[in-house]
């Protein structure tokens, strides 16, 4: 299987997210990491707007006509003068000449509406990791007619800094982070190059390693120990932040992840931006993901994923069984 890194989408999606990736990695190491709440000046706050500024920025000089669907608003900015200009210097770093007026204009592109053709975009996906210095993405993909077509994930904490991708019919691939995607080529060992991605072939769940949040707000911690006693897990859950979990299941690194209903908040659905890329990356590795209900997740309903109850993520061959112990759990 090859990987066309020319093709115009993939090239704009693996520069811009590499870029933005390597200037949170500057923005984290050059901000104290004392608060994080989103108003302030805080280093997710400065974070998440440079880097949705940035993107949007790329998105528009390459694709000028697609919409852009994103988490963040530059309103708030516009009446913090602090942040702003925190924010609008650490944007110069990549794009000489920008103002404060720029940076709100691309920041507010991503409020476009879902669509037969969008972006979507999570500059900093996992706040808390970021901010602790554990795992956090930069997510970015392209959906075409409901359904994901690319996927880029850059995570500079995961094994040195890797940033991985999948495009529909081409695979799931992974190289680090500080390489040039414009140079390398593909290859299937060695540290260089993009590096195919494959799930474990494991089918035994008394081996299976589920992957979970550090955050148990985001979920149901009793259902997941409910759910791993059904299945009989023996192993220890893999604990860690973000999308990078997606990598990590789709090199093989793990074979479950679920995102579970928490009691405090049972209407919650997903944002599209939190699994559109790490998605395709999983599924072109030979992963399965669906909602709870064995649903493939619809990308049509707008900002989040409102046809959807929950996520289950899987190497496939565990998928079933996953299903069956989930429904005797409801």
């Amino acid at each position: 299987m090859t990987f066309d890194t020319t093709a115009p989408e993939i090239a704009f999606a693996l520069r811009t997210v590499r870029k933005a990736a390597q200037l949170a990695r500057r923005i984290r190491a050059s901000m104290p990491a004392e608060s994080v709440t989103k108003d302030d000046l805080s280093p997710v706050t400065v974070a998440d707007f440079a880097l949705q500024a940035l993107v949007a920025r790329d998105l528009e000089e390459t694709f000028p006509g697609d919409p852009l669907v994103a988490e963040e608003r530059a309103a708030d900015l516009r009446s913090s003068p602090a942040v702003l200009e925190t924010v609008t210097g650490f944007v110069r770093e990549t794009v000489d000449g920008v103002d404060g007026v720029d940076v709100c204009r691309w920041i507010d592109r991503g409020g476009a509406e879902v669509g037969g053709r969008f972006w979507t975009l999570d500059p900093i996906d996992g706040t808390k990791g970021y901010l602790r210095g554990g795992q956090y993405a930069v997510a970015l993909a392209l959906v075409v007619g409901g359904e994901v077509k690319l996927g880029v994930l850059g995570c500079p904490n995961l094994e040195g800094g890797v940033l991985a991708a999948a495009v529909r019919g081409q695979g799931a691939w992974r190289m680090p982070l500080d390489e040039d995607p414009a140079k390398a080529g593909t290859t299937n060992k060695g540290d260089s190059g993009f590096v195919p991605l494959h799930v474990s072939e494991c089918e035994d769940p008394a081996r299976a390693r589920m992957l979970r949040s550090f955050e148990a707000a985001h979920t149901n911690t009793e259902q997941i120990d409910a759910l791993a006693h059904a299945m009989n897990i023996q192993a220890e859950p893999v604990l860690m932040d973000s999308q990078a979990k997606y990598i990590v299941l789709a090199g093989g690194g793990a074979e479950l992840l679920v995102r579970l209903l928490s009691p405090k908040n049972p209407g919650y659905r997903e944002k599209i931006w939190d699994h559109a890329a790490g998605s395709i990356i999983v599924e072109e590795a030979g992963g399965r993901i669906t909602d709870l209900d064995g649903v493939a997740l619809d990308f049509t309903q707008g900002r989040a994923l409102n046809k959807n109850r929950g996520l289950l993520v899987s190497n496939g061959r565990l998928h079933e069984l996953a299903l069956v112990a989930l429904s005797r759990l409801a």
